[in-house]
């Protein structure tokens, strides 16, 4: 599925209907046409909040709690997430756009249809999560765990990975051969379903060459 092309905040066909955020965070929350604009949320707990056709600019969530929160057709901008717990997460049709996540728990997340345009991912856990049609853009990854989890139509065009893990993930037409970088620290074995080009595969022979077994040296 082809990703769609990133959106300014006007070009959003709620932004009309944005309306500024006043108040605080609770859990349960029901926050629907709202946009989020500048300043930082610290500690807080929405667990099991849901945020419908939203957007956020330069927000940062410093830690909090987010479990089993639903984010519905957000869109985030400049958002920094770091050390915040949205481990259980519901994320539909959402667009991340030139946002850090650093820390942040994300297993078990279930993700669909969404896009994370010109973002940096620093050991982000995403074990057990499940993800169909995402599509990682011009990010960088960095330590991120996609250990035990399910990945469906991903891409990663113009992305670099740097150590990431994919023990025991299954895979399923996971489009691995526009990314920049391909550095996989475990989980060779488990790439099963990933498509990679020829180039990448040279790249890669010396550590599938080990978890296979093979010695290769000259005669």
């Amino acid at each position: 599925m082809p990703a769609r092309a990133p959106r300014d905040l006007t070009a959003l066909p709620y932004a009309a209907r944005l309306k500024p955020f006043d108040g605080e965070l609770d859990r349960e929350g029901d926050h629907e046409w709202v946009h989020f604009d500048g300043g930082t949320f610290e500690d807080a707990d929405a667990r099991g909040s849901r945020f419908g056709e939203s957007a956020f600019s330069s927000v940062t969530f410093a830690g909090g709690r987010y479990q089993r929160s639903r984010f519905d057709d957000v869109w985030l901008h400049a958002v920094r997430v770091v050390g915040s717990s949205l481990a259980e997460t519901t994320w539909l049709d959402g667009e991340v756009r030139d946002s850090v996540l650093a820390g942040a728990q994300l297993y078990g997340a279930q993700l669909h249809r969404t896009l994370f345009h010109r973002c940096k991912f620093d050991s982000v856990n995403l074990r057990t999560a499940t993800l169909r049609h995402v599509t990682f853009a011009d990010c960088l990854l960095r330590d991120v765990d996609f250990g035990g989890a399910t990945l469906t139509g991903v891409s990663f065009p113009g992305s670099t990975l740097d150590r990431a893990r994919f023990d025991k993930a299954t895979l399923s037409g996971v489009d691995l051969r526009r990314a920049e970088g391909l550095g996989i620290a475990s989980g060779l074995e488990d790439l099963k379903g990933a498509t990679i080009s020829p180039v990448q595969l040279l790249d890669l022979a010396p550590a599938l060459a080990r978890v296979v077994g093979l010695t290769v040296q000259d005669a």
